[in-house]
């Protein structure tokens, strides 16, 4: 099926406006949902708005925007009071500056759209190829649905991907999570570098990888329409828990466990076991 485009706006390249179309990078509600059924009578249930204060369900238009400003204490907003401020939708992508394509952390990565020229080809191929050779990306400004986005424009083989980016407010920092810090031996990051190595590849080829998880949901769903009974699987049991690090890395590596001694300090750490349990997947 023809992707189906969810926008439209113009890209302002200095004085060069290029129209163009946004089409959605990925199909996210291709995915399988579930609806929620009355056990009873098997009807699908439906969502309503309910006030525990007066014990009530209310209608739609009865309702009014509120911000929690302090537990418990909202203060309201009509529908006109946050349109008078909300960015006026232009569709503009307009050019703040440009930056290597490498510049951008992609934990600010958020969704990603496709560009298409929209009756401006030469002007859409023109920006491709300079942002191309240059190796740059354009950092712009994106007008939409009441709100103003921080956007990457990024050069792709067939055209150009417009990449939405978190606004470093929305940006949690690492410190928050409270990583705890050790001693990294000479011995063991080398071993730790041979795996690494090991499972390295020059490129990377999504078509290798399948949601397996969707393939049994599927393979689920089927067996129930044709009225199979479902027999739950056991879990696979967990697996033993790494305490000597050095030992898990000569036997990730198939190495001979009698060319060195075991490390002296043992460690129970979720991440040495996941060196040493996930070498099968490379």
């Amino acid at each position: 099926m023809p992707a189906r485009a969810i926008a439209s706006g113009t890209i302002a390249f200095g004085l060069v406006s290029i129209p163009v179309k946004l089409f959605p990078s990925a199909s996210p509600s291709d995915g399988i949902r579930f609806n929620n059924l009355h056990r009873e009578c098997g009807g699908r249930v439906k969502y309503q708005y309910y006030c525990p204060k007066e014990d009530k369900v209310l209608e739609r238009d009865q309702l009014i925007k509120g911000y929690e400003f302090a537990k418990g204490q909202y203060v309201t907003f009509e529908d006109d009071e946050l349109k008078a401020v909300a960015e006026r939708t232009s569709g503009g992508i307009d050019i703040i500056e440009f930056v290597p394509h490498s510049a951008v952390d992609p934990i600010h990565y958020a969704k990603a759209y496709y560009l298409a020229p929209d009756g401006a080809a030469r002007a859409y191929q023109l920006l491709a190829a300079a942002l191309r050779k240059t190796g740059l990306s354009a950092l712009a400004r994106h007008s939409a649905r009441g709100k103003q986005y921080l956007v990457l424009v990024r050069p792709v083989k067939d055209g150009l991907v417009m990449q939405q980016l978190h606004y470093p407010a929305e940006i949690r920092p690492i410190a928050d999570v409270g990583i705890e810090t050790c001693e990294v031996k000479d011995a063991e990051l080398e071993l730790a570098v041979q795996l690494v190595e090991q499972g390295a590849v020059k490129t990377f080829a999504p078509g290798k990888y399948i949601d397996e998880v969707r393939e049994r949901v599927e393979a689920l769903i089927a067996k129930k329409v044709d009225g199979e009974d479902i027999t739950a699987v056991a879990a696979p049991s967990a697996k033993a828990q790494v305490i000597d690090l050095m030992a898990a890395l000569k036997e990730s590596l198939g190495a001979d466990e009698q060319d060195g001694q075991p490390s002296d300090e043992a460690t129970a750490q979720p991440p040495a076991a996941a060196v040493g349990s996930d070498s099968g997947g490379g």
